[in-house]
């Protein structure tokens, strides 16, 4: 699973003009079960997702399609962890028994 951080960099206004293109982007790849959960920092600073990927490659290719990658809106951190533990409800959608 990996953590993609993302941090703006620009004024809020500039990055809620692509703020619909964002959410199409983000519902693309939940619909392709590559995306568990995303939001807003508080304060609104940027945002997480959390993303289920075979390598930090794909990870990338993926952040290459956000409007906010492609408008140089944010800047991008990936964190790739190990899920050692989690609620119940979460193992099929991790591929877990």
């Amino acid at each position: 699973m990996y953590i993609i951080d993302l941090n703006y960099i620009v004024p809020l206004e500039e990055l809620d003009a692509h703020m619909t293109e964002h959410v199409k982007y983000l519902h693309r790849y939940y619909k392709q079960n590559k995306f568990v959960t995303s939001g807003r920092k508080v304060p609104r600073t940027g945002g997480i997702i959390l993303a289920l990927a075979d390598s930090k490659e794909e990870v990338e290719q993926i952040i290459s399609e956000d409007p906010f990658f492609i408008h140089k809106l944010a800047e991008f951190n990936i964190t790739e962890f190990l899920t050692s533990q989690m609620h119940p409800q979460l193992k099929p959608l991790l591929g877990k028994s």
